[in-house]
């Protein structure tokens, strides 16, 4: 046991976090994301929605400072401005989590899948609202950033 870890954060979860580097991905999805088919490093949190999972992430992984948009979410197919709720409930989580505003970027859906494919590891959740897909670029701890 260890203290301080959100109980969602598993084993699995909490190598891949450590093993990432500066700038690597890691994608939070919803139950519907083709995960399997698009990355071969899939952590199952089938029991956690991806605003919790989203939580319990970002409790520990600093977020990307040298990018303009350290996170991306999936656009709606053919409404690409609108919101869903899922989407507004995980990135006011973002910015509790990061304790500032953060840049977010539009993936149109196909664009999604690439950079997913090209992510550390995709992180598939119980959340069954559609759209409920992020990227979240790994950043460093300020105390070791440049100043």
């Amino acid at each position: 046991m260890l203290k301080g870890i959100d109980p969602l954060l598993s084993p699995d979860l909490l190598h891949a976090l450590a093993c990432m580097g500066h700038g690597d991905t890691v994608a939070l999805v919803d139950r519907n994301f083709p995960a399997h088919s698009v990355n071969g490093r899939v952590i199952r949190l089938d029991g956690a929605d991806v605003v919790s999972a989203g939580r319990a992430v970002l409790g520990l992984l600093p977020l990307d400072t040298f990018v303009p948009e350290p996170v991306a979410r999936m656009e709606v197919v053919g409404d690409p401005g609108s919101r869903p709720p899922v989407q507004a409930e995980f990135l006011a989580v973002v910015t509790e989590q990061a304790g500032r505003p953060v840049a977010v970027e539009a993936l149109e859906r196909q664009a999604f899948y690439d950079r997913a494919r090209a992510a550390f590891a995709v992180v598939i959740t119980g959340e069954d609202r559609p759209y409920g897909c992020f990227l979240l670029a790994k950043g460093v701890l300020p105390e070791f950033a440049p100043a």
